[in-house]
């Protein structure tokens, strides 16, 4: 029973909160401003929406051929259109509870190409580690370029430097006594979770004694060009946004990053978020709502499209496994 409760609130929370922040950000809105960002979605350049679709699906594509990099060291390979359809109902199951994507990516690679479980979970976090190596570097990167922008936005939501550092040393504290734990204990469900770090241990060792490292960091690489590049090219999409720089667009891509990172995909909280951003660069609040919102809708349509096709897709190109 709590463990269903515990799952009920992991989904619903996100959505609560994204629905509310929908509903808050549109009260604020006056008669003409609603009329305006009707008319800003009307005025786009979808062109520039297609190509950054376009973008997002090579990134997918990128993700699922390089997950065999980290395979092969192990003994396994998986076939790229397995790999291609784990990633895509990997993103897609991560709106329903945010990172259980990369649990689900895990048990499609088990059962249609016989990877262990715990295997390959392991090589998605090696993943995700080379990823949070990327991006701390554009975040780095766009604190450099645009620090007094981002703080900005930081203390306008009342978030500083000690909440930072109380989360922060939080996280460490809970890290450094479930390692005690693992180290000590001798119960059944401690040598369970031994096992499991063990196999999680040597998924993530695998990035180290690969063959392939260059193409590796190659597709680590395009995979996060592709991000910046899906991102930013939606500024042309707007008048009213071209005159963004790519610095500053670095900067609201990181925005953007957290809250997708942090949520059901960035539901409610991406467009909001983005808009109070762009408003520190002079762009007029109804036009980067309707800015936030184009990029976030399109991004979300590539991954229920492909989430979906995926989903119907998988059992019939694995018919006869």
């Amino acid at each position: 029973m709590k463990k269903k409760l515990s799952k009920t609130i992991q989904i619903v929370l996100p959505l609560a909160l994204g629905v509310f922040l929908i509903w808050y950000t549109y009260t604020k809105f006056t008669p003409e401003q609603l009329k305006q960002l009707k008319e800003n979605f009307l005025k786009a350049d979808y062109l520039y929406i297609w190509i950054s679709m376009i973008f997002g699906m090579l990134s997918h594509f990128s993700r699922a051929y390089r997950w065999n990099y980290l395979l092969e060291p192990l003994g396994h390979r998986a076939r790229v259109p397995n790999s291609f359809m784990a990633v895509s109902i990997g993103y897609l199951l991560n709106f329903a509870i945010p990172r259980s994507g990369e649990v689900s990516r895990a048990v499609v690679i088990n059962k249609y190409d016989k990877v262990p479980f715990e295997k390959a979970f392991g090589t998605i976090v090696a993943e995700r580690i080379a990823d949070l190596f990327i991006s701390v570097c554009i975040l780095f990167l766009a604190l450099f370029l645009q620090f007094d922008t981002l703080w900005g936005l930081l203390n306008t939501h009342n978030i500083n430097a000690g909440k930072l550092l109380i989360i922060g040393a939080a996280g460490i504290l809970f890290a450094s006594l479930f390692w005690i734990y693992l180290r000590r204990t001798r119960s059944a469900l401690g040598q369970k979770i031994k096992n499991f770090v063990k196999g999680l241990k040597e998924g993530m060792l695998s990035i180290l004694s690969m063959k392939k490292k260059w193409l590796f960091i190659a597709h680590t690489l395009f995979i996060w060009i592709m991000y910046v590049l899906m991102f930013h090219i939606c500024i042309y999409a707007f008048p009213e946004t071209q005159s963004i720089t790519f610095s500053q667009s670095l900067s609201l891509f990181v925005v953007g990053s957290f809250t997708i990172a942090f949520t059901n995909g960035g539901f409610g909280t991406y467009p909001f978020l983005i808009a109070e951003a762009i408003l520190l660069y002079g762009i007029d609040y109804t036009v980067g709502t309707s800015f936030g919102w184009i990029v976030w809708l399109s991004q979300t349509a590539v991954i229920v499209f492909l989430g979906v096709i995926s989903f119907l897709f998988l059992p019939v190109y694995n018919k006869n496994n």
